[in-house]
């Protein structure tokens, strides 16, 4: 039967087709690939055994290098929405740094553009609904800078903002003005925090600068007791978390790749079960080598999720999802059909 699925957290410029990469390397000039065989660079890419997230990160300089004009993201962009569009994702919202794609000509909103350009042709192709998330990087300084380029393109299909990239030593108390500028032009507010700095980035995503959502967030069993596999307590910062239903975007294998957790070892059951807004993502697609179907998998193997468990997860992502009132209810009534059928 079918499963429909809702991404929320996926990195365009983590998602890349090798072939793509290699066609693009050629059309750019870009001479830095560890290896121009296709076989060999997936395997460069699998980021399986990085074992942080500093280390994961790294494999991005290379997607970033080949996508610096407004072809190579449309590109992107496209190829991005038919694959998810083929792994039975009707909506998908994707992020990226524009601020990366400017070594070129390309400007932020230049390379906005040209993703939303890229998504508008995988709908009209597919039927997926696609949504852009911008990205600012947090060890970056033009985070404000970034928020207004946001805000300038919400017209084209920008419906939130996020801050990416290393976690540790750049909380996201350091962007506040860019946070509030986005609060206050009514876009969404999604911010990585809980994957690699601990429960008190979490709290500081919400409470300092007021994020919406939450990107990853599985450190917050951090301040949760656990006994035989179950959440038996919670801190503060897990409480209100709870309390408020504030939505995780959980990628599991992702989070495996930069914890070297085993797939048992994540917390996403004990989370689900314990009443929390969890939601499943992809997170990056190339550097996981991972889809939605894999994601599915994953909690259904080794976190005991069945059907309704996955409908449940769907409708939580689609809830949380920052598209219009209108399409939000048309997918959620499509989901609802779906799975009950």
């Amino acid at each position: 039967m079918a499963t429909p699925k809702v991404v929320l957290h996926d990195h365009l410029d983590g998602g890349l087709r090798i072939e793509t990469i290699l066609e693009l390397t050629d059309a750019v000039g870009y001479r830095g690939l560890p290896t121009d065989d296709p076989a060999g660079l997936a395997q460069w890419f699998d980021q399986g055994r990085s074992l942080s997230l500093e280390r994961y990160l790294e494999a991005f300089v290379h997607t970033v290098a080949v996508m610096q004009t407004p072809e190579a993201v449309a590109r992107v962009a496209y190829e991005a929405g038919v694959d998810l569009a083929a792994d039975g994702v009707i909506y998908a919202e994707s992020r990226f740094a524009p601020t990366l794609l400017t070594e070129g000509t390309m400007s932020r909103q230049g390379a906005l553009a040209a993703a939303l350009e890229g998504f508008t042709r995988a709908e009209q192709e597919t039927g997926i609904t696609l949504r852009l998330i911008a990205d600012a990087m947090r060890n970056f300084d033009d985070s404000l800078e970034s928020a207004r380029d946001a805000i300038a393109c919400r017209i084209l299909g920008v419906v939130g903002f996020d801050l990416a990239g290393p976690e540790k030593g750049f909380p996201p108390d350091d962007h506040l003005p860019a946070c509030r500028a986005i609060r206050e032009a009514n876009l969404g507010l999604t911010l990585h925090a809980g994957e690699a700095d601990g429960p008190h980035s979490i709290w500081a995503a919400l409470q300092r600068c007021g994020a919406h959502r939450i990107g990853h967030g599985v450190q917050i069993i951090d301040d949760c007791d656990v006994r035989d596999g179950e959440i038996v307590g919670l801190g503060q910062v897990a409480q209100y978390v709870l309390n408020h239903q504030i939505h995780l975007e959980v990628a599991p294998t992702s989070n495996l790749h930069t914890r070297g957790w085993k797939a048992s070892d994540h917390p996403i059951g004990m989370l689900y079960r314990a009443g929390y807004n969890v939601g499943i993502n992809t997170d990056n697609r190339l550097m996981s080598r991972v889809s939605m179907s894999d994601e599915f998998d994953l909690v259904q193997q080794h976190h005991e999720f069945d059907r309704s468990d996955l409908h449940v997860v769907t409708r939580n992502a689609m809830l949380a999802a920052f598209c219009d009132w209108d399409t939000k209810q048309r997918l959620l009534a499509e989901i609802d059909a779906a799975y009950t059928a």
